[in-house]
């Protein structure tokens, strides 16, 4: 059995990354300018590239499954492509192989750390509004519930209670 279908996979599981990492560049911009309904669309796109994703990591797993059984290796529970690498017989087989395995460890990497900026932007828009929504709500200390006593800053007069 030959390392081609698991190097197409490969291949599929980096565009489909690349992808997902467009998206989370959009997300940022989004998020940086409020853009609500942006970013609802691009979760949905978000969702259905995720779902893509987990499809060919499956498919992934079961080449690299047939692969090792075909020479005679005991899959693992999780198998790799580092297993194949281990157990690839030609040279070029391990650098077609170690290029697009690096590929894709390139791609999450920057995908992880765009998801990261994302999800600091997040809270970051999340703590202002709850710092704007602070400011808004009245203190406990301003709310009258008796009705007869307003408090207020002072109780003295000013030049504006005097008359003219």
């Amino acid at each position: 059995m030959s390392i081609e279908k698991i190097l197409h996979t490969l291949t599929k599981l980096e565009m489909l990354h690349k992808s997902l990492l467009e998206i989370a560049y959009k997300k940022t911009e989004a998020i940086k300018i409020g853009d609500m309904d942006s970013l609802n669309q691009l979760l949905k796109d978000e969702q259905a590239h995720v779902a893509g994703i987990s499809q060919l990591e499956q498919q992934r797993q079961l080449e690299v499954t047939d692969y090792l059984r075909a020479k005679g290796i005991a899959p693992t529970d999780n198998p790799t492509v580092a297993h194949v690498l281990e157990n690839t017989n030609t040279e070029e087989e391990k650098e077609l192989l170690g290029v697009a395995r690096n590929k894709l460890l390139l791609t999450l990497e920057t995908l992880k750390h765009q998801n990261d900026l994302n999800q600091k932007l997040t809270l970051q828009s999340l703590q202002f509004v709850n710092l704007t929504l602070d400011m808004l709500r009245p203190k406990p200390d301003q709310i009258n519930y008796s009705k007869t006593e307003v408090k207020g800053p002072s109780k003295d007069k000013t030049y504006f209670d005097s008359q003219a």
